[in-house]
Protein backbone atom coordinates (compact mmCIF):
# COMPACT_ATOMS: atom_id res chain seq x y z
CA UNK A 1 0.00 0.00 0.00
CA UNK A 2 2.42 2.54 0.57
CA UNK A 3 4.16 1.60 -2.68
CA UNK A 4 1.07 2.50 -4.48
CA UNK A 5 0.27 5.69 -2.74
CA UNK A 6 3.95 6.63 -3.60
CA UNK A 7 3.41 6.02 -7.41
CA UNK A 8 -0.03 7.86 -7.07
CA UNK A 9 1.95 10.74 -5.27
CA UNK A 10 4.75 10.49 -8.46
CA UNK A 11 1.81 10.57 -11.36
CA UNK A 12 0.30 13.58 -9.79
CA UNK A 13 3.47 15.39 -9.18
CA UNK A 14 3.94 14.37 -12.87
CA UNK A 15 0.82 15.68 -14.17
CA UNK A 16 1.33 18.59 -11.86
CA UNK A 17 4.62 19.85 -13.80
CA UNK A 18 2.93 19.29 -17.18
CA UNK A 19 0.08 21.42 -16.69
CA UNK A 20 2.54 23.71 -15.44
CA UNK A 21 4.80 23.56 -18.09
CA UNK A 22 1.86 23.55 -20.90
CA UNK A 23 0.53 27.16 -19.08
CA UNK A 24 4.05 28.24 -19.65
CA UNK A 25 4.62 27.53 -23.43
CA UNK A 26 1.27 29.40 -24.13
CA UNK A 27 2.24 32.23 -21.87
CA UNK A 28 5.27 32.24 -24.17
CA UNK A 29 3.87 32.52 -27.59
CA UNK A 30 1.30 34.24 -26.53
CA UNK A 31 3.89 37.32 -25.50
CA UNK A 32 5.81 35.92 -29.09
CA UNK A 33 2.83 37.36 -30.41
CA UNK A 34 2.20 40.46 -28.92
CA UNK A 35 5.72 41.32 -29.31
CA UNK A 36 6.56 43.64 -32.47
CA UNK A 37 8.51 42.22 -35.27
CA UNK A 38 11.58 42.99 -36.41
CA UNK A 39 13.58 42.77 -39.50
CA UNK A 40 16.71 40.30 -39.48
CA UNK A 41 19.61 40.87 -42.46
CA UNK A 42 20.80 37.63 -42.72
CA UNK A 43 24.01 36.15 -45.34
CA UNK A 44 21.05 34.52 -47.21
CA UNK A 45 19.81 37.91 -48.05
CA UNK A 46 22.53 39.51 -50.46
CA UNK A 47 21.97 38.63 -54.28
CA UNK A 48 24.67 37.38 -56.21
CA UNK A 49 26.11 41.10 -57.25
CA UNK A 50 26.36 41.46 -53.14
CA UNK A 51 23.47 43.90 -53.25
CA UNK A 52 21.07 43.56 -49.76
CA UNK A 53 17.83 42.34 -50.68
CA UNK A 54 15.36 43.69 -47.79
CA UNK A 55 12.66 41.65 -47.02
CA UNK A 56 9.46 43.32 -45.40
CA UNK A 57 7.87 42.38 -42.02
CA UNK A 58 4.01 43.86 -41.53
CA UNK A 59 1.80 42.44 -38.27
CA UNK A 60 -1.04 43.19 -41.16
CA UNK A 61 0.61 41.04 -43.87
CA UNK A 62 -0.97 37.93 -44.98
CA UNK A 63 0.37 34.60 -44.53
CA UNK A 64 2.67 32.96 -46.89
CA UNK A 65 0.99 30.70 -48.86
CA UNK A 66 1.45 27.26 -47.91
CA UNK A 67 4.72 25.68 -49.47
CA UNK A 68 6.19 29.50 -50.07
CA UNK A 69 8.81 31.16 -48.30
CA UNK A 70 8.99 34.58 -47.53
CA UNK A 71 11.88 35.47 -49.80
CA UNK A 72 9.90 33.51 -52.60
CA UNK A 73 6.75 35.47 -51.93
CA UNK A 74 8.94 39.22 -51.80
CA UNK A 75 10.77 38.18 -54.81
CA UNK A 76 7.74 38.08 -56.96
CA UNK A 77 6.78 41.60 -56.54
CA UNK A 78 10.50 42.71 -56.98
CA UNK A 79 10.66 40.54 -60.15
CA UNK A 80 7.29 41.81 -61.44
CA UNK A 81 8.08 46.06 -61.12
CA UNK A 82 11.72 45.11 -62.68
CA UNK A 83 9.80 43.87 -65.44
CA UNK A 84 7.06 46.67 -65.16
CA UNK A 85 10.34 49.51 -65.12
CA UNK A 86 11.97 47.53 -68.37
CA UNK A 87 8.72 48.09 -70.04
CA UNK A 88 8.67 51.31 -69.18
CA UNK A 89 11.89 52.13 -70.16
CA UNK A 90 11.15 50.27 -73.59
CA UNK A 91 7.84 52.43 -74.00
CA UNK A 92 9.91 55.57 -73.43
CA UNK A 93 12.55 54.43 -75.97
CA UNK A 94 9.77 53.88 -78.26
CA UNK A 95 8.78 57.56 -77.83
CA UNK A 96 11.76 59.02 -77.57
CA UNK A 97 13.49 57.28 -81.03
CA UNK A 98 15.96 55.34 -81.58
CA UNK A 99 19.57 57.41 -82.60
CA UNK A 100 18.82 55.77 -85.90
CA UNK A 101 15.96 57.17 -86.24
CA UNK A 102 16.74 60.58 -84.82
CA UNK A 103 19.32 60.45 -87.42
CA UNK A 104 16.74 59.61 -89.76
CA UNK A 105 14.34 62.49 -88.65
CA UNK A 106 17.08 65.03 -88.46
CA UNK A 107 18.22 64.14 -92.04
CA UNK A 108 14.76 64.09 -93.25
CA UNK A 109 14.13 68.12 -92.18
CA UNK A 110 17.50 68.91 -93.41
CA UNK A 111 16.67 67.20 -96.92
CA UNK A 112 13.37 68.78 -96.62
CA UNK A 113 14.50 72.71 -95.74
CA UNK A 114 17.06 72.40 -98.76
CA UNK A 115 14.67 72.47 -101.61
CA UNK A 116 13.52 75.41 -100.03
CA UNK A 117 16.40 77.24 -99.34
CA UNK A 118 17.47 76.80 -103.25
CA UNK A 119 14.13 77.56 -104.21
CA UNK A 120 14.58 81.10 -102.73
CA UNK A 121 18.09 81.86 -103.92
CA UNK A 122 17.07 80.87 -107.28
CA UNK A 123 14.09 83.43 -107.13
CA UNK A 124 16.56 85.91 -105.53
CA UNK A 125 18.94 85.41 -108.83
CA UNK A 126 16.06 85.49 -111.25
CA UNK A 127 14.30 89.06 -109.85
CA UNK A 128 15.23 91.59 -112.24
CA UNK A 129 17.13 94.57 -111.42
CA UNK A 130 15.29 97.05 -112.21
CA UNK A 131 12.14 96.86 -110.29
CA UNK A 132 9.91 99.66 -111.13
CA UNK A 133 9.23 98.47 -114.48
CA UNK A 134 7.31 95.64 -113.80
CA UNK A 135 5.50 97.98 -111.59
CA UNK A 136 5.02 100.64 -114.16
CA UNK A 137 3.85 97.72 -116.83
CA UNK A 138 0.89 96.96 -114.29
CA UNK A 139 -0.39 100.29 -113.69
CA UNK A 140 -0.68 101.06 -117.40
CA UNK A 141 -2.83 97.81 -117.60
CA UNK A 142 -5.18 99.44 -114.82
CA UNK A 143 -4.77 102.80 -116.97
CA UNK A 144 -8.33 103.68 -117.93
CA UNK A 145 -8.26 104.17 -121.90
CA UNK A 146 -9.28 108.01 -122.12
CA UNK A 147 -6.45 108.50 -119.34
CA UNK A 148 -2.93 110.32 -120.61
CA UNK A 149 -0.01 107.79 -121.76
CA UNK A 150 2.98 107.80 -119.33
CA UNK A 151 6.28 108.72 -121.20
CA UNK A 152 8.00 106.42 -123.33
CA UNK A 153 10.81 104.07 -122.05
CA UNK A 154 14.16 104.87 -122.66
CA UNK A 155 15.59 101.26 -121.93
CA UNK A 156 16.30 101.00 -125.59
CA UNK A 157 18.34 104.37 -126.03
CA UNK A 158 20.07 103.54 -122.73
CA UNK A 159 21.33 100.11 -124.02
CA UNK A 160 22.60 101.55 -127.14
CA UNK A 161 24.45 104.25 -125.08
CA UNK A 162 26.20 102.11 -122.97
CA UNK A 163 27.37 99.65 -125.32
CA UNK A 164 28.42 101.92 -128.12
CA UNK A 165 29.35 105.40 -126.32
CA UNK A 166 32.61 105.36 -123.86
CA UNK A 167 32.52 107.43 -120.77
CA UNK A 168 34.33 110.48 -122.43
CA UNK A 169 32.04 110.59 -125.30
CA UNK A 170 33.37 109.05 -128.09
CA UNK A 171 30.69 107.14 -130.29
CA UNK A 172 31.42 104.58 -132.11
CA UNK A 173 29.16 105.13 -135.11
CA UNK A 174 30.71 102.51 -137.79
CA UNK A 175 29.88 99.69 -135.01
CA UNK A 176 26.13 100.99 -134.32
CA UNK A 177 24.97 101.19 -137.64
CA UNK A 178 26.29 97.72 -138.67
CA UNK A 179 24.76 95.82 -135.60
CA UNK A 180 22.15 97.88 -133.88
CA UNK A 181 20.89 100.60 -135.78
CA UNK A 182 17.01 99.00 -136.44
CA UNK A 183 16.64 99.41 -132.60
CA UNK A 184 17.60 103.16 -132.37
CA UNK A 185 14.97 103.40 -135.15
CA UNK A 186 12.47 101.39 -132.53
CA UNK A 187 13.38 103.58 -130.39
CA UNK A 188 12.62 107.22 -132.20
CA UNK A 189 9.28 105.63 -132.98
CA UNK A 190 8.43 105.37 -129.46
CA UNK A 191 9.37 109.00 -129.11
CA UNK A 192 7.28 109.77 -132.25
CA UNK A 193 4.27 107.62 -131.07
CA UNK A 194 4.54 108.91 -127.18
CA UNK A 195 4.84 113.06 -127.44
CA UNK A 196 5.11 114.98 -124.08
CA UNK A 197 1.61 115.28 -122.17
CA UNK A 198 0.92 118.14 -119.88
CA UNK A 199 0.13 115.75 -117.18
CA UNK A 200 4.08 114.80 -116.91
CA UNK A 201 6.47 115.95 -114.84
CA UNK A 202 9.03 118.29 -115.54
CA UNK A 203 11.90 115.91 -114.86
CA UNK A 204 9.55 113.82 -117.58
CA UNK A 205 9.56 116.23 -119.86
CA UNK A 206 12.90 117.28 -119.63
CA UNK A 207 14.23 114.02 -119.78
CA UNK A 208 12.07 113.14 -123.12
CA UNK A 209 13.52 116.23 -125.24
CA UNK A 210 16.76 115.95 -124.21
CA UNK A 211 16.61 111.99 -125.17
CA UNK A 212 14.78 113.02 -128.43
CA UNK A 213 17.44 115.86 -129.15
CA UNK A 214 20.47 113.25 -129.33
CA UNK A 215 18.93 110.16 -130.47
CA UNK A 216 17.97 112.41 -133.52
CA UNK A 217 21.32 113.53 -133.72
CA UNK A 218 23.20 109.90 -133.70
CA UNK A 219 20.69 109.53 -136.37
CA UNK A 220 21.40 112.08 -138.35
CA UNK A 221 24.88 111.04 -138.27
CA UNK A 222 24.38 107.62 -138.98
CA UNK A 223 22.25 108.35 -141.98
CA UNK A 224 25.06 110.04 -143.84
CA UNK A 225 28.16 107.98 -142.21
CA UNK A 226 30.73 108.07 -142.80
CA UNK A 227 31.50 111.79 -142.89
CA UNK A 228 33.71 113.87 -140.93
CA UNK A 229 31.54 116.70 -139.14
CA UNK A 230 28.21 117.36 -138.95
CA UNK A 231 28.50 120.62 -140.21
CA UNK A 232 29.15 119.31 -143.64
CA UNK A 233 25.03 118.41 -143.65
CA UNK A 234 22.62 120.87 -145.45
CA UNK A 235 25.16 123.71 -145.89
CA UNK A 236 26.22 124.09 -142.38
CA UNK A 237 22.58 124.60 -141.30
CA UNK A 238 21.46 121.21 -139.81
CA UNK A 239 20.36 122.50 -137.15
CA UNK A 240 18.00 124.84 -138.74
CA UNK A 241 16.36 121.95 -140.74
CA UNK A 242 12.67 120.82 -139.66
CA UNK A 243 12.71 116.75 -139.85
CA UNK A 244 11.84 115.18 -136.33
CA UNK A 245 7.94 114.05 -136.41
CA UNK A 246 7.16 113.86 -133.18
CA UNK A 247 3.57 113.26 -132.68
CA UNK A 248 1.63 115.79 -134.72
CA UNK A 249 4.68 118.29 -134.99
CA UNK A 250 7.81 118.40 -136.54
CA UNK A 251 10.49 120.19 -135.27
CA UNK A 252 14.00 121.02 -136.02
CA UNK A 253 17.32 120.26 -133.53
CA UNK A 254 17.08 123.94 -133.26
CA UNK A 255 13.60 123.95 -132.42
CA UNK A 256 14.75 121.41 -129.23
CA UNK A 257 16.80 123.19 -127.80
CA UNK A 258 16.38 126.93 -128.33
CA UNK A 259 12.71 127.45 -128.51
CA UNK A 260 11.96 124.18 -125.54
CA UNK A 261 14.50 123.33 -123.14
CA UNK A 262 15.87 126.58 -122.93
CA UNK A 263 13.06 129.13 -122.31
CA UNK A 264 11.10 126.54 -120.72
CA UNK A 265 13.45 124.89 -118.01
CA UNK A 266 15.46 127.83 -117.94
CA UNK A 267 18.60 125.75 -116.46
CA UNK A 268 21.88 126.27 -117.78
CA UNK A 269 22.56 122.57 -117.21
CA UNK A 270 20.66 121.71 -120.62
CA UNK A 271 24.21 122.90 -122.35
CA UNK A 272 26.02 119.71 -120.83
CA UNK A 273 22.87 117.42 -121.65
CA UNK A 274 22.42 117.52 -125.16
CA UNK A 275 24.96 116.81 -128.05
CA UNK A 276 25.82 118.11 -131.40
CA UNK A 277 28.23 115.57 -132.41
CA UNK A 278 31.49 117.59 -132.47
CA UNK A 279 34.63 116.94 -130.58
CA UNK A 280 34.30 120.63 -128.68
CA UNK A 281 30.76 119.67 -127.85
CA UNK A 282 30.31 118.61 -123.89
CA UNK A 283 30.35 114.86 -123.85
CA UNK A 284 27.63 112.53 -124.73
CA UNK A 285 26.46 110.74 -121.59
CA UNK A 286 26.80 107.59 -121.47
CA UNK A 287 23.43 106.76 -119.76
CA UNK A 288 19.54 107.92 -121.11
CA UNK A 289 17.99 111.13 -119.06
CA UNK A 290 15.18 109.73 -117.37
CA UNK A 291 13.23 111.54 -114.11
CA UNK A 292 14.86 109.96 -111.76
CA UNK A 293 18.70 110.38 -112.55
CA UNK A 294 18.08 113.82 -114.50
CA UNK A 295 19.51 115.67 -111.47
CA UNK A 296 22.22 113.41 -110.33
CA UNK A 297 24.14 113.58 -114.03
CA UNK A 298 22.96 117.38 -114.72
CA UNK A 299 25.40 118.41 -111.84
CA UNK A 300 27.97 114.97 -112.31
CA UNK A 301 28.10 116.65 -116.57
CA UNK A 302 28.40 120.19 -115.37
CA UNK A 303 31.36 119.76 -113.19
CA UNK A 304 33.25 117.31 -115.06
CA UNK A 305 32.60 119.27 -118.81
CA UNK A 306 34.48 123.00 -116.67
CA UNK A 307 36.89 120.94 -115.06
CA UNK A 308 38.11 119.25 -118.38
CA UNK A 309 41.36 120.80 -119.83
CA UNK A 310 40.08 119.51 -123.45
CA UNK A 311 37.52 121.94 -122.80
CA UNK A 312 38.35 124.65 -120.43
CA UNK A 313 41.53 125.42 -118.69
CA UNK A 314 41.34 127.52 -114.88
CA UNK A 315 43.50 129.26 -113.02
CA UNK A 316 42.90 131.64 -110.22
CA UNK A 317 43.76 135.22 -112.49
CA UNK A 318 43.21 133.47 -116.28
CA UNK A 319 40.43 131.05 -117.82
CA UNK A 320 39.99 129.60 -121.49
CA UNK A 321 36.60 128.43 -121.78
CA UNK A 322 34.44 126.66 -124.56
CA UNK A 323 32.32 129.05 -126.62
CA UNK A 324 29.31 127.88 -125.17
CA UNK A 325 29.82 129.99 -122.44
CA UNK A 326 29.99 133.08 -124.83
CA UNK A 327 27.09 131.77 -127.00
CA UNK A 328 24.64 131.33 -124.21
CA UNK A 329 26.04 133.77 -122.14
CA UNK A 330 22.58 134.72 -121.01
CA UNK A 331 21.71 131.60 -119.44
CA UNK A 332 25.04 131.54 -117.31
CA UNK A 333 24.59 134.94 -116.13
CA UNK A 334 27.97 136.04 -114.34
CA UNK A 335 30.26 133.30 -115.57
CA UNK A 336 33.14 133.84 -113.25
CA UNK A 337 30.61 132.90 -110.42
CA UNK A 338 28.73 130.08 -112.60
CA UNK A 339 32.33 128.39 -112.84
CA UNK A 340 33.29 128.97 -109.27
CA UNK A 341 30.37 126.75 -108.71
CA UNK A 342 31.87 123.35 -110.08
CA UNK A 343 35.51 124.21 -110.51
CA UNK A 344 37.88 122.20 -108.07
CA UNK A 345 40.24 125.59 -108.87
CA UNK A 346 38.46 129.33 -106.92
CA UNK A 347 38.90 131.92 -109.73
CA UNK A 348 39.24 135.21 -108.22
CA UNK A 349 36.72 137.90 -109.45
CA UNK A 350 38.59 139.60 -111.49
CA UNK A 351 39.91 137.10 -113.85
CA UNK A 352 40.72 137.54 -117.49
CA UNK A 353 38.47 135.46 -119.53
CA UNK A 354 38.94 134.59 -123.22
CA UNK A 355 37.39 131.43 -125.35
CA UNK A 356 39.05 129.00 -126.82
CA UNK A 357 38.04 127.94 -131.35
CA UNK A 358 35.39 125.56 -131.60
CA UNK A 359 36.13 122.12 -132.66
CA UNK A 360 33.55 120.68 -135.01
CA UNK A 361 35.60 117.18 -136.30
CA UNK A 362 33.20 114.14 -135.49
CA UNK A 363 32.59 112.93 -131.66
CA UNK A 364 34.27 109.42 -132.74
Amino acid sequence: MNKLNQLGTLVMIFLACACQASSSEDQVSKAAENQSPTTTISNDEFNAEGEVVLISNTTNSTEPAEGATPKEEDDAPATQAVVEERKEESSGERDQGSPTEEKATSTEVETNQNPETEAVEEEEETIPNNETEPAEEEKVKETPSDATPPPPSHKIWNNLLTQYVSRAGNVQYKSLKESRMDELEQYLKELADNPVQKSWTKAQKMAYWMNAYNAFTVKLILDNYPISSITNLSGGKVWDKKWIKLGDMTYSLNNIENDILRPMYKDARIHFAVNCAAKSCPPLLNRAWTDVNLEYYLEGQAKRFINHPDYNQISADKVVISKIFEWYAEDFGNIIEYLNKYSKTKINADAKVSYQEYDWALNK
